[in-house]
């Protein structure tokens, strides 16, 4: 089961929101912001009932 979250764009700081499967333990990949097309970092830690950490960042970060 997928989950949404909302998260804010490093570059152009327009909300997002972001689809994350929550059964995957450690993710980190790059999805472009739908506003300015930039390149986001997402990083999401956290499974198994734990509370998920979602983090948005640069690409050069």
């Amino acid at each position: 089961m997928q989950q949404y979250t909302k998260a804010q764009c490093p570059y152009c700081g327009e909300p997002l929101e972001l689809v994350i499967d929550p059964s995957v333990a450690e993710q980190d990949y790059i999805e472009d912001c739908e506003v300015c097309c930039r390149p986001l970092r997402v990083l999401v830690s956290g499974a198994g009932g734990q509370s998920l950490r979602v983090e948005v960042r640069r690409e050069d970060e």
